[in-house]
């Protein structure tokens, strides 16, 4: 499938599909600029995977490799918070993009895995970050429910 686009003495051009949905894809993401080595890099923040606390750093873990920048976590999160990374521990950012599955642990808190594999714990502080993983939660409409809500409801039937 080609896309028409108008070149610049108003004909119209063709273009490839596939040219054009990277074309789209690159302009709706957002860059973010490091430091690394003395450099500033340029980084699409669609590619970030996740973003780890490492003492007083952070790696931030791309599609590419990790960069260890020095900055708190605190400070990523808040900067961060309108785009689609979610804190969901003390101590680590996810690209929502990335997020597979979740499954429930024993413990109240929750496993969170990324394509790729990668699994992290979502803590019971961050659970109501998880809401804006998707726009519609149908069958899930415990999740979100505190353990004891949940106990009570049970005991009423």
């Amino acid at each position: 499938m080609n896309t028409l686009k108008i070149g610049p003495a108003g004909q119209p051009v063709s273009i490839p599909a596939a040219e054009y949905s990277l074309v789209a894809r690159r302009a709706q993401y957002v860059r973010v600029a490091i430091k690394v080595r003395g450099k500033i890099c340029f980084i699409s923040l669609a590619d970030v995977v996740s973003v780890q606390a490492k003492g007083k750093c952070v790696c931030l873990e791309g599609i590419d490799g990790s960069y260890l920048l020095r900055e708190s976590i605190s400070v990523l999160a808040k900067n961060l918070e309108t785009h689609v990374v979610i804190r969901i521990h003390r101590s680590v950012l996810v690209n929502a993009s990335f997020v597979e599955e979740l499954g429930s642990l024993s413990t109240g808190e929750y496993c969170l895995r990324l394509e790729g594999g990668k699994e992290y714990t979502v803590t019971r502080t961050y659970k109501a970050n998880l809401r804006s993983l998707a726009e519609f939660w149908i069958g899930a409409g415990s999740f979100f429910q505190s353990r004891s809500s949940v106990a009570a409801a049970k005991s009423r039937f």
